[in-house]
């Protein structure tokens, strides 16, 4: 409730369904400049193969994505509009938690304008990935966290009350089946209901059955989990110890800064005082510690700093009545435009680092000129020309075009025997995305999902492998020809000084060959 006048005022739709609409605008007028994301080729392919887990990845975002694409096909566009509109919800969502919070029409525009101008936010819905969809779920799970501590700190056995809890069980299972960082939220939520007076809500059976409900809703990846030997272990696993880039504490820092934007600070950065020091922020407490245990939840993990994001909005949206209040008390309405310029410029600033809408030689002029480096959170992203987000989405139909001509130039015989082999789930997804207009056979691979599908031939004459030199395939085959090498501009520096090759007489059973080449990472 507002604390100051005691009256909650509306959620301003009017006003706040515009910044929704221009985000959806601003991926709709840019996500073909572009071609497809890296990531994107695998999630296309594992909708081919659903089933209750990946080893990366729980399944609902490509239960989503299979359902979609049937519904409306799978070109770049089509893959987009999910995470657009996704993005939109999260805007609707932040500007509804801080009119939840007392936020008047001025409050609510300010929290939708600061989400719309995240560079974030722009890039994890600018591509299909569960990214998009687990920012949401953080939005939801804040608003049903604001109803119950809206309940107080003595709540009520009641039907209201049970309800907020179940609300509560299903989110976060549905979250955790899209993403397990899910529990980072979760987790955030029980120590500020310890920390707090609201730990009183722990007295009652309901947080213990909205735990229940959300464990029962993740049950069925544990099984999966279970049943393919818990990979995805292995995978988060190999994941710290050989790809995620060690970062300084200031580093990590910056990275939160240029992933948030450096002008929304003064949204968020005024947000989380707001909660845990003022009188008027004092009965949403709770969300200032949840989002210091989160933090040091993921800081512990080891996670990659975009990681955090999640935990942003509900400071976006403190952060936002704690600005409309300082100039309504004050008097200062004229500050009022100068807010919204000072974001806007923050959003013209970032738009070009955040979506496609400069061509790529013209995005790299523009970095130098405003000193900011790609970062590197991966350890073979170093001295790439553009962010992963932009530079994974280039070469991949030349690559798959070069590799049709190699599989063209072989006999009808070694063509029906014949398996194309991706050095990781990129080369592979991109081959057997693109391949379908070069009738090539489907492309497997050994990184991640790829290598529980197999190899499909069982008895083959001939393989067609995309790897670099360093990567060892000479140690499978006796025979292993380079015939073409793929070096396309502004691809990552992992991706680059690709060798065509064609192998053959493998030196072992393809069985062992496959047991021996598996890549979780």
């Amino acid at each position: 409730m507002n604390v100051v006048s005691g009256h909650k005022p509306g959620f301003a739709w009017l006003v706040v369904a515009p910044f929704a609409l221009v985000h959806v605008l601003l991926h709709l007028f840019t996500n073909g400049n572009y071609g497809v994301f890296r990531d994107e080729f695998y999630y296309w392919d594992c909708a081919n193969h659903l089933a209750w887990g990946y080893v990366d990845q729980p399944p609902l975002s490509i239960a989503l994505l299979a359902g979609w694409k049937t519904l409306f096909g799978d070109s770049v566009h089509s893959l987009r509009v999910l995470p657009a509109m996704a993005g939109a919800v999260l805007v609707l969502l932040s500007a509804r938690l801080s009119a939840e919070m007392g936020g008047d029409r001025f409050a609510q525009a300010v929290a939708a304008m600061s989400t719309v101008s995240v560079p974030f936010y722009l890039v994890a819905t600018g591509f299909y990935s569960m990214n998009a969809f687990e920012l949401v779920f953080w939005a939801m799970g804040y608003w049903v966290v604001l109803r119950i501590l809206e309940m107080g700190a003595s709540p009520v056995d009641d039907r209201k009350t049970k309800n907020l809890w179940i609300g509560m069980g299903v989110i976060v299972g549905l979250g955790m089946m899209n993403k397990i960082s899910m529990v980072g939220f979760a987790l955030g939520f029980l120590v500020a209901l310890l920390l707090t007076s609201h730990r009183r809500h722990l007295k009652l059976p309901y947080p213990y059955i909205a735990g229940l409900i959300a464990a029962l809703i993740f049950l069925p990846h544990i099984i999966w989990q279970i049943q393919n030997g818990w990979p995805t272990v292995e995978f988060a696993q190999n994941a710290k110890r050989y790809k995620i880039a060690d970062l300084s504490a200031g580093a990590y820092l910056t990275a939160q800064l240029l992933e948030m934007g450096p002008a929304n600070v003064l949204v968020w950065a005024v947000g989380l005082p707001y909660l845990l020091f003022t009188k008027q922020g004092r009965c949403y407490r709770p969300f200032g510690w949840m989002f210091i245990a989160v933090v040091v939840f993921f800081v512990m993990q080891r996670s990659k700093p975009y990681y955090l994001m999640t935990a942003y909005t509900v400071l976006l949206a403190a952060g936002a009545v704690a600005i409309a209040r300082f100039i309504a008390s004050r008097h200062l309405r004229w500050l009022r435009p100068l807010v919204f310029v000072h974001l806007g410029v923050g959003l013209l600033v970032a738009l070009p680092l955040a979506l496609p809408v400069l061509p790529p030689e013209a995005l790299v002029v523009y970095q130098q000129a405003i000193g900011i480096a790609p970062a590197a959170e991966e350890r073979g992203h170093q001295g790439s020309e553009l962010p992963q987000h932009f530079g994974d989405r280039f070469g991949w139909d030349d690559l798959t075009k070069t590799v049709a001509s190699v599989y063209d130039n072989l006999s009808q015989e070694e063509q029906a025997h014949c398996i194309i082999v991706g050095r990781n789930y990129g080369v592979a997804g991109a081959i057997n995305y693109y391949g379908r207009r070069y009738g090539l056979p489907r492309a497997v691979s050994t990184h991640n999902n790829y290598y529980l599908w197999g190899p499909g031939i069982t008895v083959p004459n001939v393989f067609i492998v995309l790897a670099r030199p360093e990567d060892g395939f000479e140690n499978a085959f006796e025979d292993m020809t380079p015939v073409a090498t793929i070096d396309a501009k502004f691809a990552m520096p992992e991706e680059r000084g690709l060798v065509v090759y064609i192998c053959r007489n493998l030196k072992t059973s393809l069985e062992e060959a496959w047991r021996a080449g598996r890549i979780f990472i």
